[in-house]
């Protein structure tokens, strides 16, 4: 999968949506407390986080807030996405600071990551102005996969999520792909759209609008995890 290109439209999605007359007092229900312009700080100060994460191999970036003016908001926005596209640009191996050791840290895993990050968070913004948009079937697989590749297991690193006790099911209704997450053989299965499957792992959809078949209890208790930050 192109991830840079990923990135590079999910980027422009996302500050399409800062408008001249963009309410940035808006909620974003599924962040918390955060406004639209909370949200919008957040996508441009992670940019540059991954441009110095690139240029500098540290992890310690913090930039000064985001303009509030709502035109003077998408200009930087638009540059913080600028930067972060041409140092992506760079050869996919070459080494980069990243949070986790669970996979090669490099530009790669800043793409995709990045890739994944700012499709969620085009979600977000998209819900909170009430035109949410699914996601790609594809690239929400791909999602998932980067959940139970590195996500799950670096929450249980942390100290800030559980073990799972039994093995929950994850099937794709639109990609037919599964996952197993767990000990021993599947004692509950969730199944959706990929899109569907991703924003619930991600809490942003209620898990009852999964289809749940076997020990749903058990099932709860392994997505209550939690999977994600």
């Amino acid at each position: 999968m192109d991830f840079l290109a990923v990135l590079r439209t999910e980027l422009t999605t996302f500050g399409g949506l800062i408008t001249p007359d963009a309410d940035l007092a808006a909620p974003v229900p599924t962040c918390g407390d955060w406004t639209f312009y909370d949200l919008v700080d957040h996508m441009g100060q992670g940019n540059l986080w991954v441009v110095t994460a690139v240029a500098e191999n540290r992890g310690d970036f913090q930039g000064p807030p985001a303009p509030k003016d709502a035109t003077d908001l998408r200009a930087w926005y638009d540059e913080t996405a600028d930067a972060i596209l041409e140092s992506l640009s760079a050869a996919p191996e070459t080494p980069a600071w990243t949070f986790t050791r669970l996979l090669p840290r490099n530009v790669a895993f800043w793409r995709r990551r990045r890739a994944q990050e700012t499709l969620m968070h085009r979600w977000d913004a998209q819900n909170a102005l009430g035109t949410p948009q699914p996601f790609d079937p594809a690239l929400a697989d791909d999602g998932i996969t980067e959940i139970f590749e590195m996500f799950a297991q670096r929450m249980i690193d942390r100290g800030l999520a559980t073990a799972p006790a039994t093995a929950l099911r994850v099937r794709s209704t639109d990609t037919d792909r599964t996952w197993t997450y767990g000990p021993g053989d599947a004692v509950t299965e969730i199944s959706a759209t990929a899109s569907d499957l991703l924003l619930a792992l991600w809490q942003r959809i209620p898990t009852s609008a999964l289809t749940w078949e076997g020990d749903r209890p058990a099932g709860e208790k392994v997505l209550a995890g939690p999977l994600v930050p």
